[in-house]
This record gives C-alpha cells, sequence and structure tokens, in this order.
C-alpha cells in the first residue's frame, strides 16, 4: 500500500471575482500535521476543500495519496436519525467497526437524534465519523469549535495518535492546536 502524500504546488484560490490566495506551495509526508492559520474569509476552509478534490483551484495541482476524510462545520449525520443509527449508516460504507464511542464519550447518547445533540457532541460525533473512514489523510476544518478542554484535548490527541501511525493531518484553525511536530503555514503569506 502507498504511503500517504499531499503534493501542492503554485496553488491559488478565487471565490467570485476574487483571488484568496496564489502561488501555494508545499508537501506533506506519511506522519506531518501542517496548522493552517490566517484570518476569517483568507481561504483556510477553501484550501482544504480543493485538496479534499470538492472545490477546483484556480490555477496549480494538487497531488493527494490516500483516502481522505474531511471533518468541518457540517457533520454529515442525518438529523432526524438518532445518533447511534445515522452513524451505523457510515459504517455500512466505511466498515471500520471501530468509531470509539465510549472514549468520545458517545456511546450514551446513541438514542438521541442527531438534531438534539449539543454542538459539542456534533462535532464529537463528526470525529467518530472520521475515525470510521480509516483515511489516512485528515482535513479538519475548525476541529476545536465547540469542543470543551476535555474534548479538545482528546481531538489532539486523536490527532496525534493518527499522525504517529503514518497518517497525514491538515489543521485549519484559529486556535491553538496542540500537536508534536506541527508545522504552521500562514496564509496571509500568500494572498494575492
Amino acid at each position: 500500500m502507498q504511503a500517504p502524500s499531499i503534493t501542492v504546488t503554485d496553488l491559488a484560490c478565487r471565490r467570485g471575482d476574487r483571488v484568496l490566495f496564489a502561488g501555494l506551495s508545499f508537501a506533506l509526508a506519511a506522519g506531518a500535521a501542517l496548522q493552517v492559520v490566517g484570518t476569517n474569509g483568507i481561504g483556510k476552509s477553501s484550501l482544504l476543500r480543493i485538496v479534499a478534490g470538492l472545490a477546483p483551484a484556480f490555477a496549480g495541482t494538487v497531488a493527494v495519496a490516500g483516502g481522505v476524510g474531511l471533518l468541518d462545520e457540517r457533520p454529515a449525520l442525518d438529523p432526524a436519525l438518532p445518533l447511534g443509527r445515522a452513524l451505523a449508516f457510515w459504517d455500512a460504507l466505511d466498515g471500520a467497526g471501530d468509531m470509539q464511542l465510549q472514549r468520545l464519550g458517545l456511546a450514551g447518547l446513541l438514542d438521541v437524534p442527531v438534531r438534539y445533540l449539543s454542538t459539542g457532541q456534533k462535532k464529537r460525533a463528526a470525529l467518530a465519523r472520521l475515525l470510521g473512514q480509516r483515511a489516512p489523510v485528515w482535513l479538519l476544518d475548525e476541529p476545536l469549535n465547540g469542543l470543551d478542554g476535555h474534548a479538545a484535548a482528546l481531538a489532539e490527541a486523536l490527532t496525534a495518535e493518527h499522525c504517529a501511525a503514518g497518517g497525514i493531518a491538515v489543521i485549519a484553525s484559529h486556535q491553538p492546536f496542540r500537536l508534536p511536530a506541527l508545522a504552521t503555514l500562514a496564509l496571509a503569506e500568500h494572498a494575492a
């Protein structure tokens, strides 16, 4: 199996008539973690969506080896379903079976409809979904938003474990993210 990698070459992003950033290049290999920082609207979320293949680049290229898991503000869980059934839907597709529900504090919430979960509970459910994907490349958009101190530390620990096992993490966040050997990319340096 090929090791995961991300190679971004001379990337530019345009939203409407405005170019957000240009001339962005970086490469990440197995075990690497990169935090993308910058002000609101500078293109952090857009960069993750381009890397995920969900949005087109204005210029440049992106090459990703390995499956990609994206965690953003949309948890991709049916709000009408109880959490257990919503996660079971994805587990049937991914076949992972290990979403670490107990560790994420979700085991007692499986009968609660997703729409009634708090913001932090939904974020932890999205983390469970991400773990279940077993994707070697994680793209995390504001992963600590809505999490209390314990849950934020757990998200950081899960990401550290993912990278230590040979995965890659790209984190777009305004908040400090504690992770060993975390590199930082200031998107303002590439603002157009």
